[in-house]
């Protein structure tokens, strides 16, 4: 008789550690360890172990923890929001939500650095560069930043940078006071430590003359819904060499004047409204859209068109598509990743409804607007804007009651401090929903409502003043015009798709980036309702499921990384490193260290950190590394000794940017803090410390978590991120608040990101992951990422050289191969990434952090079996080297730099290489079994930089030939 135990669910840790017991054991035979406890005995150093399990909650089954989850989101009161300030209410289109949102083929794909197995995802943000290029009236966009009030400081910052090499000493910027007041919160904290001057007032009364004055923002519609026509005022700006900026509403700019036909120089917002939910702050893309003279400034990544190897249009990332990497401390912005997933979503619903769609919302919004200002004038309630979009102004002396009234019948208004009223309504808004607005001020005011709304509704009529009526035609291009019935958006989207590798397809070994499993179970929130439709300024009372998330989440990351307490604002790693020295900066200014401004940060450092100095207004000291990768320790002292009256901090990160658990790192700790210093740990490795030690235990005093890498968000072709940072005790006080909801520590600083817990709608992915994992499930995670490393260095090490490891030859969760020597025989490491395409596989990072590298990461949820495929791939490559070398194939004219191979070069008539098309497309036999074949041949980049494009030109099955042309 078979005994069961009804209690004991499937773990969900053996659906996400990958290689069962049986394949531990082969494996770690090939390393040479005779159990996995000693493989991780031999990895990372015994004095930063961490001593028993971590506290954490028992793991959920899949089932269990969604039912569980269901009833927290529960708690999430779904009202009627129209509150606005930038978050709307809007319909997702199902085609849309369910072959992009909800498809791993769309949102397990990486950033697109190997442009030619990424053309269908670079097609898209040409779309969303387009859709923002017209609506702004703007000849040049990028493809997304974070969020709106990001991007308005991202402006700020650029055209500061400019002003200093036009040698102009001006370090004013004026803001409009009529600004979202997230938005002025985030310029605040981008300001001052830039030495930037920030004012805030009335746009009307502001000084052009002023000699310090180099740029303005405004509000377009303003904050309080009243709409302007600002072509004068910018046109004596530029008369005074002052730069202007808009922060507009993309939908509105289908009725209105862009800013751009006003003179503007860089107009900034957010593409939320454009079928992305609210999703209590994010994520959502945001648009920065400059003149043609600021392409190499812009900030983030821009999309531009180039030609392939065999001269057809194709798509890559154009000009500093990683600035800070390149120019590290002299970077004008940290900027390092975008919301690829959501600006992909944004520009589809641009594709799905086309110009004559989209102005239809627009003026359905205009005209539901207009329907309620008219019916509360009749019933003698002031509507206090003349002209607006989507927000009118009540003024009442009722606020209170009208609340009371309001929220009771599950709705929300925008109360301003002056006790006006504002009502934004959206694409979701009806007739019906008019009704209840109408209801509630009559309730409140005691005026009887009057007319009959429907019958008013026929009447309403669209009579912007001329000077803001929009006149010129957008979306023309076809694309916007031929996918309009679902049957063709469907097969559109699903084109593009096939063009893209992602981890529906293989393992993407990308170094640094953690490109884990993200589970179904883990996705499968983030559509719900409870979550997405909510406003990020709804009333705590109405989301206490989100508070309940976010409160237990900050406890186990608390736990995770040994901290007193954790932020959820940052959106981004980068945005983490920042929010995390800004931190260190106010805690030392609280102490009186006003002069404490020097970081020191090793040479190895990802870019963005240097740069996240700079802009934490901090002056950036390099320490070396020895010829192991580690930080070398003399030159460390003689900088923080030489520094120690003004050090503010120390970048690390850890395991090493090289691969390494570095054995001096309490040392290292502890010098810093002799000094003065902090000690600022960048996440980007914490996969490999999860449940074996934690940055805390380490000595670190702040660290940021990559939530997309470690923590399982999908890194969504380039977006979105989540950038927590996790603090000691002491530096609790200061973590970031919100100008608009109570967040954030007793001396919280200034606004990080828009919304108080940023991209807060993503935050149930990394949840899950850890309530079904649970301690033993994170910790088994850690030891399994360190054994597949160390399993493909053993596999490769005998082909190709290993460049880093640590005292027992072991490397951590990944590691750097070495392919310098193989320019003897005219093969670069690009032309390893390229020919990999061939394969089936994605490349690993090349050339970081060392050039002529590629460095390994294969994650715990890839089996043993994937990781032989990819070790047979480049041990395969390493013998078409060697044929090389041989004289058995021709020198700059072989597999490697002719890779990769499309199918149209495969068939094609004339085959003119040296080698056979079965070599070039079919080098494995697995190969045949499922083929990804790259649309394009290997991408001219300086082509591309030199006649730079980034607006539609669809490179597809049915592209326009005669507008290539």
């Amino acid at each position: 008789m078979t005994k069961i135990d009804i209690t004991q669910a499937p773990k969900f840790e053996d659906r996400h550690n990958s290689p069962q017991a049986s394949e531990i054991d082969s494996m770690l035979k090939v390393i040479g360890a005779d159990s996995l406890d000693t493989l991780i005995s031999e990895t990372v150093p015994a004095n930063i172990r961490m001593q028993g399990e971590m506290n954490l909650p028992a793991a959920k089954s899949e089932f269990q923890f969604l039912n569980d989850l269901k009833q927290t989101a529960s708690k999430n009161k779904l009202f009627k929001s129209y509150i606005g300030m930038g978050y709307y209410g809007t319909v997702v289109p199902g085609v849309i939500q369910r072959n992009i949102l909800e498809n791993p083929g769309w949102y397990t794909a990486y950033t697109p650095y190997q442009a030619e197995i990424a053309q269908g995802r670079l097609e898209a943000l040409i779309n969303f560069q387009t859709l923002v290029i017209d609506l702004t009236g703007m000849p040049i966009a990028n493809a997304s930043l974070l969020d709106e009030s990001t991007a308005a400081a991202e402006a700020m910052t650029m055209f500061a940078g400019l002003r200093k090499k036009d040698k102009k000493k001006a370090n004013k910027f004026f803001v409009d006071q009529n600004t979202f007041p997230q938005t002025l919160d985030v310029l605040k904290t981008r300001a001052i430590p830039v030495g930037i001057e920030l004012e805030i007032g009335d746009i009307n009364k502001v000084d052009l003359t002023d000699p310090n004055l180099y740029g303005v923002l405004y509000q377009y519609p303003g904050g309080d819904g009243n709409v302007k026509d600002f072509t004068a005022f910018t046109a004596s700006a530029k008369e005074q060499n002052v730069f202007v900026v808009a922060a507009a509403d993309l939908m509105s700019l289908t009725l209105l004047t862009p800013p751009g036909e006003m003179g503007a120089d860089a107009v900034v917002g957010t593409t939320q409204r454009f079928g992305v939910p609210m999703g209590f702050g994010g994520p959502h893309a945001a648009y920065f859209a400059t003149l043609e003279a600021y392409k190499r400034q812009i900030p983030g990544r821009i999309i531009g068109v180039s030609v392939d190897s065999h001269g057809n249009k194709a798509y890559r990332m154009a000009l500093q598509t990683r600035e800070q990497h390149i120019r590290r401390e002299k970077a004008t912005s940290n900027i390092c990743t975008a919301q690829v997933l959501l600006g992909v979503m944004a520009g589809m619903y641009g594709v799905y409804h086309g110009p004559k769609g989209l102005t239809a919302i627009a003026q359905k919004i205009h005209a539901s607007a207009k329907l309620l200002a008219n019916a509360l004038t009749e019933m003698g309630i002031e509507q206090l804007n003349d002209v607006f979009f989507d927000t009118i102004q009540v003024k009442t002396d009722a606020a209170d009651e009208l609340r009371r009234i309001a929220e009771s019948k599950e709705v929300n208004f925008r109360y301003f401090d002056n006790g006006n009223v504002g009502i934004s309504v959206d694409e979701t808004t009806n007739l019906n929903d008019l009704e209840v607005i109408l209801d509630i001020f009559s309730e409140a005011t005691g005026k009887s409502k009057s007319g009959n709304l429907a019958a008013l509704a026929t009447e309403v009529a669209i009579d912007f003043p001329e000077t803001l009526k929009r006149t010129s035609d957008f979306l023309t291009h076809p694309v916007f015009n031929q996918y309009h019935s679902e049957h063709e958006m469907l097969r559109y989207i699903k084109r593009l798709e096939n063009k893209d590798l992602s981890l529906v397809h293989s393992m993407i070994s990308l170094g640094s980036c953690t490109m884990k499993l993200n589970a179904t179970a883990e996705m499968v929130p983030v559509t719900w309702p409870e979550f997405g439709n909510i406003h990020p300024f709804a009333p705590a009372d109405q989301t206490q499921g989100y508070q309940q998330m976010f409160k237990e989440l900050v406890t186990w990351l608390s736990e995770i990384t040994g901290f007193a307490d954790v932020s959820l604002q940052p959106n981004s790693g980068a945005q983490g490193e920042y929010a995390g020295l800004m931190v260190i900066r106010a805690y030392h200014q609280s102490r009186g260290d006003h002069h404490r401004d020097v970081a020191i940060i090793p040479t190895s450092a990802h870019g963005t950190n240097p740069a996240s100095a700079v802009m934490a207004g901090m002056k950036v000291v390099l320490v070396k590394c020895d010829e192991k990768g580690n930080i070398d320790l003399n030159d460390l002292k003689d900088k923080a000794e030489s520094h120690s009256e003004n050090l503010a901090a120390l970048m690390v990160t850890y395991p090493s940017t090289h691969g390494v658990f570095e054995e001096g790192i309490k040392d290292i700790c502890d010098l810093i803090h002799q000094h003065g210093g902090q000690v600022y740990m960048d996440g980007a490795n914490m996969n490999a410390q999860v449940g074996l030690t934690s940055p805390g235990l380490i000595g670190a005093d702040v660290c940021h978590l990559n939530l997309h890498k470690t923590f399982c968000i999908p890194h969504g072709g380039g977006g979105p991120g989540m950038g927590p940072i996790g603090v000691g005790a002491h530096l609790a006080p200061f973590l970031p608040g919100s100008p608009v909801v109570k967040a954030g520590g007793e001396q919280a600083i200034t606004a990080i990101s828009g919304a108080a817990w940023g991209s807060a709608s993503i935050l149930t992915i990394s949840y899950a992951y850890i309530a079904m994992m649970g301690a033993e499930g994170l910790t088994n995670a850690t030891k399994i990422a360190i054994l597949n490393a160390n399993y493909i260095k053993a596999k490769l090490e005998q082909e190709f050289p290993i460049l880093y490891t640590g005292t027992n030859g072991r490397c951590a969760h990944e590691m750097i191969v070495d392919c310098r020597e193989f320019k003897s025989v005219g093969i670069e490491v690009e032309d390893i990434a390229k020919r990999l395409m061939d394969y089936g596989f994605h490349a690993p990072t090349v050339s970081f952090p060392v050039a002529g590298t590629v460095m390994i990461e294969p994650t715990e949820s890839e089996s043993q079996a994937e990781l032989d495929r990819f070790c047979d791939a480049m041990l395969s490559i390493r013998a078409e080297i060697a044929e090389i070398a041989n004289g058995e194939a021709e020198v700059g004219n072989n597999v490697l730099t002719n890779a990769p191979h499309t199918a149209g070069l495969a068939l094609s008539e004339n085959w003119d290489k040296p080698y056979g098309r079965e070599k070039a497309v079919y080098p494995a036999p697995y190969v045949r079994q499922s083929k990804f074949w790259p649309t394009v041949g290997r991408i001219d980049s300086a082509y591309g930089d030199r006649n730079l494009m980034c607006s539609c030109i669809p490179v597809s099955d049915y592209a326009e030939e005669e507008a290539m042309a």
